[in-house]
């Protein structure tokens, strides 16, 4: 396979991954918020659930294809420290926006009549209400100010991608392999929700919030998408792009020296004479051969 069509496979990979996990949570989103009563209302797990499973099941669908970040925080934690190719960085970003955009509109063209009568009854209007919202976009919660909805979800975001880290490091051997990988990944994403979705609606990923954010702007929601109240829409983008890197950072100084494959890589350097004075760069497992790239494995 030439080179640009490995490549172009990627960016396919990475649009068709967030378009998967929008379309499933959305979906969810839709569940939770237009009917009464509400199948999830009493049952928020349930939402949860859905969205890290969206997660699972585009890792096990693109995965093999890109690595399936599916996450511009992601995307650029790896290209900081696991040695991702910047001059893809952006292309990646882009893939991820659109899918989101995509995933938005097939779910607005399900449940479009649904959100139009939810509208009606409640009288609201999607400019100027925003009404139905939320199915597609976050917003904080209750008590929340935007700079306090800066802070969570670059808390978040660093949990997200400090776990990312641990379940794909190749020198954890607590962790599991690729199959299951995504599996934890998927509820590591369902545990943030369950626990913090209530602030912000855990967006944690910039691609699944603007994505379907613009769409919304072109489908009738305008100001109430972009910039939407309090000028909000820049935080879902901002503050997972700091928390991630910070999270990946913590990760990579604070836990991943210390797994004992990495010391024992190190130990065997030394008794080897290789030149101490410059850092050793370990890219595959002591008992594998060589890696021809750097490692990226499967992350969300």
């Amino acid at each position: 396979m030439s080179e640009n069509k490995r490549y172009l496979g990627e960016l396919l990979a990475e649009f068709f991954a967030v378009a998967i996990i929008i379309l499933f949570g959305d979906g969810v989103a839709a569940m939770y918020s237009l009917y009464d009563p509400s199948p999830y209302k009493t049952a928020y797990w349930g939402v949860c659930i859905v969205w890290g499973l969206a997660v699972t099941v585009a890792i096990y669908a693109t995965g093999a294809v890109s690595g399936t970040h599916a996450n511009p925080a992601v995307t650029l934690s790896l290209a900081l420290f696991r040695g991702f190719s910047w001059k893809k960085v952006v292309p990646y970003i882009g893939a991820q926006v659109l899918g989101g955009l995509a995933g938005a509109a097939l779910v607005y063209s399900m449940y479009v009549p649904v959100i139009d009568h939810y509208n009606a009854a409640h009288g609201l209007t999607r400019a100027l209400d925003g009404g139905s919202a939320g199915v597609f976009f976050t917003h904080p919660g209750d008590f929340i100010s935007v700079s306090h909805a800066f802070w969570d979800e670059a808390v978040l975001t660093g949990i997200l991608v400090f776990g990312i880290f641990a379940v794909t490091c190749q020198y954890n051997t607590q962790a599991p392999q690729a199959n299951s990988g995504a599996l934890i990944i998927g509820l590591l994403v369902a545990i943030i929700g369950a626990s913090a979705g209530y602030l912000e609606a855990w967006a944690i990923n910039p691609a699944r919030d603007f994505g379907p954010r613009l769409f919304c702007f072109f489908a009738g929601w305008g100001q109430a998408a972009i910039p939407a109240p309090s000028n909000y829409w820049w935080v879902p983008i901002a503050a997972p792009m700091v928390g991630g890197p910070i999270g990946a950072a913590i990760y990579q100084y604070g836990l991943r020296p210390f797994m004992p494959r990495v010391s024992l890589v190190t130990t065997a350097s030394v008794s080897e004479a290789l030149n101490t004075s410059e850092p050793v760069l370990v890219v595959s497992n002591p008992s594998a051969p060589a890696s021809t790239g750097p490692v990226i494995d499967k992350v969300s």
